[in-house]
């Protein structure tokens, strides 16, 4: 195979966290004299917390920026303790990637303890993972997807022979700056993502392997 290594989003690529997320900014909202609805949202989704925060303040929420980050993050990580959301046949391509030799690797903005729990209940199908307390910028900067690299042992120059699924337009740009295969997953999200560098888009699992993604990265060098 020429695939040398899968990088995965967190939100909306491996999990369907984003209702998680939204519950939690209602709930928050709702209790501090603000006003929220999913539309709201998802027009922040694939953002930092302290933005989604910032945002929330200016709909009427009467928490300090560090409260909702906090009461937020706790709302969504002893849910994703409880049970995390696998989305559809997920569990099948890192696998099917496991026994092929091909690393994945978790590349996300949630904080490590998000990271590590998702570790805990993968079954040992991730090499490791780069989080949001990890000293990188953040996405869109590609600086995560290439430390992730870095970990792998994995050259600038091999980048294309590896693949970054995403669903955001953050992270869609991010995965495209890094040199990478990107391939949006666009199944999980309301918003339009197109013309942001995807080499595919895909709306679901069905079909997609070890083999798969590797096809989509002869496509893309012409092998």
């Amino acid at each position: 195979m020429l695939l040398k290594a899968v990088f995965w989003d967190l939100d909306g690529t491996l999990i369907d966290s984003e209702p998680l997320w939204h519950d939690g900014e209602i709930e928050i909202a709702h209790n501090n004299g603000g006003e929220w609805n999913e539309d709201l949202g998802w027009a922040c989704s694939g953002t930092p917390v302290t933005h989604v925060a910032e945002v929330m303040i200016a709909h009427g929420c009467t928490l300090s920026v560090p409260e909702i980050d906090k009461q937020l993050k706790d709302y969504v990580f002893k849910a994703e303790v409880k049970r995390l959301p696998w989305i559809p046949g997920v569990q099948d391509v890192l696998r099917s990637l496991n026994e092929a030799g091909i690393p994945s690797m978790l590349v996300t903005t949630s904080p490590r303890r998000m990271a590590e729990n998702i570790m805990k209940q993968s079954e040992g199908l991730f090499a490791g993972y780069v989080c949001g307390d990890d000293p990188y910028e953040h996405k869109p900067n590609p600086a995560p997807y290439l430390a992730a690299a870095d970990k792998l042992g994995i050259a600038r120059e091999d980048m294309a022979k590896c693949v970054v699924l995403e669903d955001s337009s953050v992270g869609l740009q991010a995965g495209a700056a890094s040199g990478a295969t990107l391939i949006a997953q666009t199944g999980w999200i309301r918003t339009d993502t197109s013309g942001l560098g995807q080499f595919v888009s895909i709306e679901s699992y069905d079909g997609i392997d070890a083999a798969a993604l590797d096809g989509f990265v002869r496509q893309r060098l012409g092998e």
